[in-house]
């Protein structure tokens, strides 16, 4: 292992363990508790769609609708900063010209009412269940892939990280109360597809050092392997989470959730390409031997 210092990450993986195991149960028992707080993706609502003669600030339109009564009510800009779209829940045909008039009154000038369309509760289950869909798919595929790159005891490892980051990142949610909607969906499945890349990584090195780090046990090669990559990991996470927190901070109410669920996948994600999907590696019992290719029966020619 040469004269380079080693970090014995896996001193600590029953506490990681432990700590794990709390995350996951914490986070299964206030779904259970409190639910996600789905927005109108998936309950239904009413979509409001309003024109200004001059640009605006959403959070303007925010303060004017909360004044209102409409605590609920989600505004974003499509096109240009004078298209304005207005989720409401509900299913009042009448919204569209109450919403109107209350935002020309606030308006220095004209508010056209464009377009009032209804989402169905109906179309919300449909998401929720297409959306539960894709991400076990998106599981199935990911252990059928690193089963068949690596070895079925690196794919399970793999999945196991990608569930646990999953089941968190809900749980972040239900504990906070934040909107789940298709956009946060969206950020759950880049989640997997961060996690996967970052684990990928690590199972590659943990492989190739198997095969020429012949005396040394399974913990010394896994260590030496993520300490290996550490650098490469810290930089991606680090400048990952420097943009998010731009966007979180800086890209308005209608993508916070969606860049809170990424910060919380990346630093989970990270986490777990560490001390889940190599934790799994060394309860399993992985050693050189299961990656090393089968050896070639020899073909004994009977012929005379």
């Amino acid at each position: 292992m040469n004269n380079e210092r080693v970090i014995q990450f896996m001193s600590a993986r029953v506490l990681a363990v432990f700590f794990s195991l709390a995350l996951i149960i914490g986070s299964i028992g206030t779904l259970v508790i409190n639910n996600l707080q789905y927005g109108l993706d998936f309950t239904g609502g009413t979509l409001i769609e309003l024109g200004y003669e001059q640009p605006v600030r959403l959070d303007d339109i925010r303060e004017q609708l909360k004044q209102a009564g409409y605590d609920q009510a989600t505004v974003q800009e499509y096109g240009s900063a004078t298209d304005i779209l207005v989720r409401l829940p509900g299913d009042d045909p009448k919204q569209g010209d109450k919403v109107a008039g209350v935002l020309s009154k606030a308006s220095s000038g004209n508010v056209e009412l464009r377009r009032v369309e209804f989402v169905g509760p109906q179309v919300g289950e449909e998401l929720r269940e297409k959306g539960g869909l894709a991400m076990l798919l998106a599981l199935a595929v990911v252990l059928i892939y690193i089963a068949l790159r690596f070895q079925l005891k690196f794919a399970l490892g793999a999945v196991l990280a990608l569930v646990h980051d999953v089941i968190i990142t809900l749980g972040f949610f239900a504990v906070t109360g934040f909107t789940f909607d298709l956009t946060v969906l969206a950020a759950i499945l880049a989640v997997i597809g961060y996690s996967l890349n970052d684990t990928i990584v690590v199972s590659d090195r943990i492989r190739e050092n198997f095969r020429v780090m012949h005396t040394a046990t399974p913990i010394e090669v896994i260590n030496y392997s993520l300490t290996q990559t550490l650098g490469r990991t810290l930089i991606t996470s680090i400048t990952t989470l420097l943009v998010l927190a731009a966007l979180a901070i800086f890209a308005g109410e209608s993508l916070q959730s969606f860049s809170l669920a990424l910060i919380v996948g990346v630093v989970i994600g990270t986490y777990s390409s560490i001390y889940v999907a190599a934790n799994v590696l060394i309860a399993m019992k992985v050693s050189r031997e299961d990656l090393l290719p089968p050896e070639k029966e020899e073909v004994v020619d009977d012929m005379p």
